[in-house]
């Protein structure tokens, strides 16, 4: 399992899933441009000591990031708001990309569109999203149990 963040605005956000990535082993990809500076105090701060041990791979553009996951034949999955497939109805494979949109637009059309599958998080009734970090917190727990891909 692996986690990819699309042009991320927040470096909060960035630093919480790095963090996340960490504890479980995950290798993260970030998708530039970033809304903010990669290393920004505020990307340290929130990841704490763990982002610095994350396994973290920076791509320059999406079609960069898309040539290395199409190497290693993985498929991406888009976490969405607009997603055809309930998460809990979606069976995750081994070394599945989960993929999340910046916070401020998410992913263009044309990253809907190259995807592997769209997964939605189902949520109650008039709530538009959940935080980003929260989103890859639920999903990875999600993939790496029904992969059997939680840490021994």
């Amino acid at each position: 399992m692996e986690i990819a963040l699309f042009q991320p605005d927040i470096a909060g956000n960035v630093g919480t899933i790095l963090r996340t990535a960490a504890c479980f082993g995950v290798p993260a990809h970030i998708i530039e441009p970033c809304g903010f500076p990669f290393g920004d105090a505020a990307l340290k701060r929130a990841g704490m000591d763990y982002a610095v041990r994350a396994n973290v791979r920076r791509h320059p553009d999406w079609q960069a990031f898309r040539q290395g996951s199409q190497i290693g034949g993985q498929r991406i999955v888009l976490l969405t708001t607009a997603g055809a497939t309930p998460l809990p109805d979606f069976d995750f494979g081994h070394g599945d990309v989960l993929l999340f949109g910046s916070e401020s637009a998410g992913v263009p059309h044309h990253v809907h569109e190259a995807v592997a599958a769209r997964v939605a998080i189902p949520m109650q009734p008039g709530f538009r999203s959940l935080n980003v970090a929260v989103a890859a917190g639920i999903a990875l727990a999600e993939a790496l149990r029904q992969t059997k891909g939680f840490p021994r």
